[in-house]
């Protein structure tokens, strides 16, 4: 009888912990760089490489493991309904081992191949990137750049793995190496200049980025990560060009808007919106943000006819997520 007390106090709080976690991942910030979230949200590329999501959401199925493990300890009828817990469950409870849960955040150490080339180091660690087991990734570019010291590639992506991890510095460093080896490569000039963004060192970003658009005009990832750094310094319309060059004049007014309303100049940001508005008619979004900004400024009549004109749009019409 006391076994099975334990064991109930047990289950109630492994549920309780997994109901706590659970509500804070869903009341959790969004990650990555706020500005360049921004404007994401409108299709727009941004920053260096970005984290494949295999297998759905990690954090969501780690909660949800002690839930499936409790059904599978317990049984589910033909239904899929939890039965009934019985003596014998309770007993079977108590001889189920603990495992360990690989997540992002814990991640398998690095199985490294001792006689493998800088190639293959550099290809597992690229994947490890893409899977976003960082401390892996690292493992394996740092091995494939101190092998071949001309592999570009390998000091380029150990220089994100390092930005993901915020050592500035080191990111730094590996970036420089590579534009060392290859003082044209596009992609290391945007990493390097990106990371002098996400670090305050806007006038380094852009002239890192100015050059990096020389090489590759019309990448839309480094024309927005120069329009980012180019607002950070306040240069709002040499931003919307670059912001327009890289997906047209529509998406970079609403780029443009929406760092001006980031920085607090809502006025200016209405200007970029109503730019919009004339390109786009059916802007749902540029609509939305325009009743709430003429609103926040005190025209409550601006407001209320974009309200109107917001209301007016057809559900077939409405520009997808604009």
């Amino acid at each position: 009888m006391k076994k099975r007390r334990i064991i109930a106090i047990v289950i109630a709080f492994v549920l309780t912990i997994a109901a706590t976690a659970m509500w804070s991942a869903t009341t959790t910030e969004r990650e990555g760089d706020p500005d360049v979230n921004a404007i994401e949200d409108s299709g727009s590329d941004a920053g260096t490489v970005k984290e494949q999501k295999k297998g759905g959401n990690k954090v969501v199925k780690v909660l949800a493991a002690p839930f499936k493990a409790l059904g599978r300890l317990f049984g589910r009828g033909d239904d899929h309904k939890l039965r009934r817990t019985t003596e014998k469950d309770v007993e079977k409870f108590a001889s189920v081992g603990v495992e360990r849960v690989q997540d992002v955040h814990n991640p398998s150490p690095a199985k490294v191949n001792a006689m493998a080339s800088a190639k293959e180091h550099l290809a597992t660690g690229r994947s490890y990137l893409l899977e976003g087991r960082i401390n892996e990734a690292i493992t394996e570019l740092s091995t494939a750049a101190s092998l071949d010291r001309q592999l570009t590639e390998a000091h380029n992506l150990l220089g994100v793995a390092y930005d993901k991890k915020g050592l500035a510095d080191q990111a730094r460093d590996s970036y420089e190496r590579a534009v060392k080896v290859e003082p044209e490569d596009a992609e290391t000039l945007n990493n390097l200049g990106f990371s002098f963004y996400q670090n305050g060192n806007y006038r380094a970003a852009v002239d890192r980025l100015k050059r990096a658009v020389k090489l590759q005009p019309t990448n839309e990832r480094i024309l927005n990560n120069l329009g980012l750094a180019l607002c950070r310094l306040g240069k709002f319309q040499d931003a919307f060009k670059h912001f327009a060059r890289a997906a047209g004049p529509l998406t970079g007014s609403l780029n443009t808007a929406r760092m001006l309303e980031r920085f607090g100049r809502e006025e200016d940001a209405i200007r970029y919106y109503e730019d919009a508005r004339r390109l786009d008619p059916n802007s749902s979004f540029a609509l939305r943000r325009l009743a709430d900004l003429y609103k926040r400024i005190g025209h409550l009549e601006q407001a209320e006819a974009a309200r109107n004109a917001l209301a007016g749009i057809p559900a077939t019409v409405a520009t997808a997520g604009q």
